[in-house]
């Protein structure tokens, strides 16, 4: 009895799993109080492909109300809006979906707010392009601060200004030097000894420092140019060296009161 000659199998079609997984798609909250702008940034933001708005509001109760009904990734706000304004509103909308300021409004006191209110991002118009404004939604809605220069400097002249409170004048002297301070030098001789006795890197009492000036692990993100996990990273190394398990604790170890 002969064997049957068995016809050659058709190629299995690759499966389902193999196949490149989409790009995720942001959404997107646009809050401004003019209209040309909000058509704008729509008209900007859908024309990425991991882009797309899915509300538009005029003022910050639209906005809240737009953010629970639509559940956005990420929010663009606006912080001079009639009725309730975008500084007003910040509060709820972080508790739904990272914000990013989008605005003309670059007075410091109000980046320093925003950012103390949640806000995980601060753009001034005029200060990026269109590139630039696709990329720091995408940062902001995974997490990473982004800010424009101007903002960046009011978050940096509010930790020299709370640096400079917290020290004694007669302990605390800065290089006599023309070009731009980093934060790792506005150390008083007590924060010096204290990385030494504690053992911290430069970036560690970097951190430590903005800790002890009263920073959020957000706060320190934006001005450190880091990821908040980056930030919790080093937060927790810098607990194990002091042997602290509080911001309290460390504080008070860092500046020899404990």
């Amino acid at each position: 009895m002969t064997e049957k000659t068995r016809a050659p199998s058709a190629p299995s079609a690759p499966s389902a799993s193999s196949a490149p997984s989409a790009p995720r798609v942001l959404r997107v909250l646009v809050a401004d109080d003019n209209p040309v702008i909000r058509a704008g940034l729509t008209t900007v933001l859908s024309a990425s492909d991991d882009l797309t708005v899915v509300a538009e509001a005029e003022d910050g109760r639209a906005a809240c109300e737009a953010a629970l009904r639509h559940r956005p990734d990420v929010i663009l706000l606006d912080v001079r809006m009639p009725g309730v304004d975008g500084m007003a509103a910040l509060p709820h909308l972080v508790r739904v979906a990272p914000v990013m300021m989008l605005t003309y409004s670059d007075e410091a006191d109000l980046v320093q707010e925003a950012v103390r209110l949640g806000a995980g991002g601060y753009l001034v118009h005029g200060e990026f392009t269109t590139q630039q404004l696709t990329q720091a939604v995408r940062d902001v809605g995974r997490g990473r601060p982004h800010f424009t220069p101007t903002a960046t400097n009011a978050l940096l002249d509010h930790v020299r200004g709370n640096a400079t409170a917290h020290t004694k004048p007669e302990l605390y002297a800065l290089p006599r030097k023309s070009s731009p301070i980093g934060l790792s030098q506005l150390q008083s001789p007590m924060g010096q000894s204290s990385q030494s006795r504690f053992q911290l890197s430069s970036r560690e009492a970097e951190i430590m420092n903005l800790i002890a000036s009263g920073m959020n692990n957000q706060q320190i993100a934006a001005v450190c140019f880091i990821s908040e996990k980056t930030v919790k990273n080093h937060i927790n190394r810098i607990f194990a060296k002091l042997h602290t398990t509080t911001r309290a604790q460390a504080t008070a170890k860092w500046l020899g009161v404990a």
